[in-house]
């Protein structure tokens, strides 16, 4: 992994517990699903996580709506999760 990147370790460890996800549980469920998964992997791999953690937008100053994210890891890292039958 390339060292120049902010919280690559903790990166790392997170892409590598999604594949882990993955190969279990295969592919065709609802993002949700995986969301859920995810989290209690990462939870099981000693990680603080948060679930579906809203976010203030701001733009010049003035806050113009609110963004949710699907996981948010040991404060640092958010995760925006998507499935999709194919991509095309």
């Amino acid at each position: 992994m390339n060292e120049q990147f902010l919280h690559s370790d903790l990166t790392q460890t997170i892409i590598g517990t999604f594949y882990e996800v993955y190969n279990e549980l295969g592919h065709g469920f609802l993002e949700s699903v995986y969301e859920r998964s995810l989290a209690i992997a990462l939870r099981a791999n000693g990680f603080e996580v948060f679930e579906q953690v809203d976010i203030p937008v701001h733009f010049r100053g003035d806050q113009v709506g609110d963004f949710v994210a699907d996981l948010l890891v040991n404060g640092r890292v958010l995760l925006e999760l998507k499935a999709a039958k194919a991509i095309y």
